[in-house]
């Protein structure tokens, strides 16, 4: 009975996921919108190419166009091009090679045992990349599917050549895609994660105790924080490679991006922010830790960095806003002047505390040294022009 309800629930998150793109992708431009449009343009290529080689041209060998026009329907034009070449080369590389065998041979089960190990070694030749299976499936194809002759042979590499013709046309001429939006998502996404990572942090400081799942919790975080990074990095590629060869563009702007879109070293600053937030994430894990090796800080410290550290997530708030605000980040650029100012008040603050011995112990400096060290650097990404390099330096 369990299992019964574990599998319904299964059925209605997919269910409701699934409900829940369409409604996305009806409302406005999207992730999900993107991938109805690839999909549809894959589809229609596939039928072009269907109709031209075997409605009209009535060839024998037609399913070879719509295979080849479905599959270039990538999602950049680049991709299309430089995927259709690779496809090509391995297609007729297979149809070759099992022409030659089965010629030779005269047999159709020695020509598969003869030419498959050949082709399946080629397949992952590096120069044909993901396209290189093409070239044993082919193979089978071409032996399998009929009498090899030169004529079949013949229209099997030109029923490929007009798919591949066929499905980079579409993806190139009818909306050519251009992944510029996924960047900003994915860098505010970053830039709010970040955010809600110190927050968590400062409320558990100002509560003054947490429990054993909290440290694990603050790894959890670190960790999503690396993953949304690394989808950042994937984006601004994929926004580069839509750029080239689209003819959506004028000619001038296919290598550079446009202004629009945040520019590489928002990439870089939120890099250096993540680094130094996993710094203050290990380092609190192990102020948590009952087994720990260093020295327990004061908890009144510790409570002040807390605040220090609710400033800095309030401050990338503020710099997530301006992301989504660009190029007129008016109201963001407020809140990020208010928040920096708390952060030096309250950085000034924990500075001066911790230079006096009289007020801490020799462990909790050690400790909230270190710490402070890294949420000056978190300040210092987040805005250097406010980073007070004198009292750094000292």
């Amino acid at each position: 009975m369990g299992h019964g309800y574990e599998k319904l629930y299964v059925v209605r998150a997919e269910a409701r996921g699934i409900v829940n793109a369409v409604v996305r992708a009806w409302r406005g431009p999207g992730r999900e919108r993107d991938l109805l449009v690839q999909s549809l343009k894959a589809a229609g290529a596939a039928t072009l190419a269907w109709a031209v080689s075997g409605w009209w041209l009535k060839d024998p060998v037609a399913l070879m166009a719509p295979w080849v026009a479905v599959v270039l329907v990538q999602a950049t034009v680049y991709r299309s091009l430089f995927k259709g070449l690779q496809q090509l080369v391995a297609i007729a590389v297979g149809t070759l090679l099992a022409a030659g065998a089965e010629a030779l041979t005269g047999n159709i089960l020695i020509s598969v045992a003869l030419v498959l190990p050949v082709v399946m070694l080629l397949s992952n030749w590096p120069r044909l990349g993901d396209q290189g299976i093409y070239g044993p499936t082919t193979a089978l194809f071409t032996l399998t599917s009929g009498p090899v002759s030169s004529l079949t042979v013949s229209h099997r590499l030109l029923q490929a050549l007009l798919g591949a013709v066929i499905g980079i046309a579409v993806n190139a001429l009818i909306l050519p895609p251009v992944h510029l939006r996924s960047v900003r998502e994915n860098l505010g996404s970053l830039a709010h994660a970040t955010q809600e990572t110190l927050a968590s942090i400062a409320e558990a400081l100002a509560e003054g105790n947490w429990s054993e799942d909290t440290p694990a919790d603050w790894r959890r975080l670190a960790d999503q924080l690396e993953q949304r990074q690394e989808s950042l990095r994937s984006a601004r590629l994929w926004s580069h490679e839509s750029l080239r060869l689209n003819p959506r563009l004028p000619w001038n702007s296919r290598e550079k991006p446009p202004p629009t879109l945040p520019p590489e070293s928002e990439d870089q600053r939120w890099s250096s922010i993540v680094a130094q937030v996993g710094a203050v994430v290990g380092a609190m894990v192990d102020i948590a830790d009952e087994h720990r090796s260093i020295p327990a800080p004061d908890q009144q410290p510790l409570r002040d960095y807390g605040r220090l550290l609710a400033d800095l997530a309030a401050a990338c708030e503020a710099r997530a806003e301006m992301i989504y605000e660009s190029p007129t980040p008016d109201g963001a650029r407020g809140q990020l002047d208010e928040a920096l100012e708390a952060v030096e008040r309250h950085h000034g603050a924990l500075h001066k505390q911790l230079t006096d011995e009289r007020y801490v112990s020799p462990g909790t400096t050690a400790v909230l040294g270190t710490l402070l060290i890294g949420a000056q650097n978190i300040w210092h990404d987040i805005a250097p022009d406010t980073w007070p390099r004198a009292t750094a330096r000292a």
